[in-house]
């Protein structure tokens, strides 16, 4: 497959701002990523996931190259994506902050699975993941990962961002 040149800049009369405005319209579930091992624990709250591939399964995660938590990140080699459900719009506005990581975690209950990672207790859906790949796009990486341990919630609620909010949505009962 031939390689896909890469653009210099925004096309004439693409604004960042426009950009954004733009993305703000695509509505996405919250997610809080977290890490653990030789680097250190670390969590951030992220809407840039996305299902890749079932076999084997994988995920992206889009992490800023310039976010505090990017060594702790790209040292440990392991994450959790944790899918919030409704009335974590506290805890997704504490990973996404500048909040001391302690008292991050101290917001939730956590507890672990194969890679080591926090996975939190009540989330819709926890996909605890290694890294196996990872790429440059503009200021990001993006992360692939390989799921290798799920735990789903109890109830089929979730938590979406979508105009600059946060929304939340259920299944309909059966």
């Amino acid at each position: 497959m031939a390689s896909i040149p890469t653009p210099a800049g925004l096309p004439p009369g693409l604004q960042k701002t426009d950009y954004r405005n733009a993305m703000a319209r695509l509505g996405a579930a919250v997610n809080i990523i977290t890490t653990d091992g030789p680097a250190g624990r670390a969590g951030f709250t992220a809407s840039a996931v996305c299902s890749v591939t079932d076999e084997p399964p994988t995920l992206l995660v889009c992490l800023n190259r310039s976010a505090s938590v990017y060594p702790a990140f790209k040292a440990n080699g392991v994450l959790c994506v944790n899918v919030l459900a409704a009335g974590h719009q506290s805890l997704s506005a504490l990973f996404g902050g500048r909040t001391p990581m302690d008292e991050r975690f101290a917001a939730g209950r956590w507890r672990r699975d194969a890679t080591g990672s926090p996975m939190l207790e009540d989330a819709a859906v926890s996909f605890d993941c290694r890294v196996m790949h990872a790429t440059s796009a503009g200021t990001h990486d993006v992360l692939f990962c390989e799921a290798v341990a799920i735990a789903i919630g109890g109830a089929a609620q979730g938590l979406i961002y979508f105009d600059r909010r946060y929304h939340e949505i259920a299944a309909p009962p059966h």
